[in-house]
C-alpha cells in the first residue's frame, strides 16, 4: 500500500461550493483544485482522517459513529444548503486506533460516538470525493490551541499513512472574521488581504529543513500579519497537525486562492 500524503486545505465559508455568488467564479479556482485533488494522490486512501477547525474539545477527540451525520453549523445561507448529503462511511476500527496512538504519545484523548462531520469535513469533501465511498473519521483539535502539542499529535498519527490513511487538515490560512463577513454579506472590498502572513506561510512550509520549519510554526503569531490573519488560531491549527504527520517529508504549496478578499493557500507533504 503506498504511503499517503498529508494534506491541508482550506473550506472555503459555509456552503461556499453549492450556492451561486457574485462574482459567479468566485469559488471556481478552489473548486477545481478539490476536484483534482483525488487524482494527485499515490493511489486511492483506505480511509481518511480528518481534522477540522470546527471541532475543539478539551482533550483530542476522535469521532467513533460508524454512520455519522452531519452537522450543518453554519447559519443565514440558502435553505438547499441545509439538504445537503455526505453519506461516507466511519471507521470505528480506524478510530480506536487513533485513540490509542494519541494516548501512546503521552497525549489526552477521548472518544465520542454522536458526533458528526461539521461543515469543514463534508463541504469540501462532497467535492473532491462526491461519492462519499471511503470510509471518514472526523478528530477534533485541542481547545489550548497549543501550537506545540498540535504538532506533537500529528508526529503520533504520522504511521497511519503507511497503511493507506489520508491525514488531511481543514481550516483556513486567513480566518479574519470580521474582514470575511463583510465580503460574505456583499460589502464593498479593499485591498486582498492576507498576503503577508501567505507570504510567511509559503516560507515555513517549503523550508528544506523540517525541524527549522516545525520550530518556527510555534511562533506563528510572530509573524508579520499573523494575528490579523487569525485572530483566533482554531482554523490553523489543523496545519500543525499535518506538519507533525509529514515528518521530514518538504512542503510544497498547491493552491494560493483569492477569495472574499483574502489569500487562501493550501499545501501538501509527501
Amino acid at each position: 500500500m503506498a504511503r499517503q500524503p498529508t494534506l491541508f486545505i482550506p473550506h472555503g465559508g459555509g456552503p461556499c461550493f453549492f450556492m451561486d455568488w457574485t462574482p459567479p467564479d468566485e469559488w471556481d479556482r478552489h473548486r477545481q483544485f478539490l476536484e483534482n485533488l483525488p487524482g494527485t494522490l499515490p493511489e486511492r486512501p483506505r480511509a481518511l482522517l480528518v481534522i477540522s477547525g470546527h471541532w475543539e474539545e478539551p482533550a483530542f477527540t476522535v469521532q467513533t459513529s460508524p454512520t455519522p451525520p452531519l452537522l450543518f453549523d453554519y447559519g443565514g445561507f440558502p435553505p438547499h444548503t441545509y439538504e445537503l448529503t455526505w453519506p461516507a462511511p466511519g471507521d470505528p476500527a480506524l478510530a480506536d486506533r487513533v485513540h490509542d496512538l494519541i494516548r501512546a504519545a503521552g497525549l489526552a484523548a477521548a472518544k465520542d460516538a454522536a458526533r458528526g462531520f461539521d461543515h469543514g469535513v463534508f463541504v469540501p469533501l462532497k467535492v473532491a470525493f462526491p461519492e462519499a465511498d471511503i470510509p471518514c473519521v472526523q478528530l477534533s483539535v485541542a481547545s489550548d490551541l497549543d501550537p506545540a502539542r498540535h504538532i506533537a499529535l500529528g508526529q503520533a498519527l504520522a504511521p497511519l499513512r503507511d497503511d493507506g490513511v489520508l491525514i488531511l487538515g481543514s481550516g483556513n490560512t486567513y480566518h479574519n472574521m470580521g474582514v470575511l463577513m463583510q465580503s460574505l454579506r456583499g460589502g464593498p472590498r479593499g485591498p486582498v488581504v492576507g498576503g503577508a502572513f501567505d507570504a510567511w506561510l509559503t516560507e515555513v512550509m517549503t523550508c528544506p529543513d523540517p525541524e527549522e520549519r516545525n520550530r518556527r510554526l510555534v511562533h506563528w503569531s510572530d509573524a508579520p500579519g499573523g494575528r490579523d490573519a487569525h485572530p483566533r488560531e482554531e482554523h490553523l491549527i489543523p496545519l500543525h497537525i499535518v506538519v507533525g504527520a509529514a515528518g521530514n517529508d518538504i512542503g510544497r504549496k498547491t493552491l494560493e486562492d483569492h477569495v472574499l478578499g483574502a489569500v487562501e493557500s493550501a499545501f501538501r507533504f509527501g
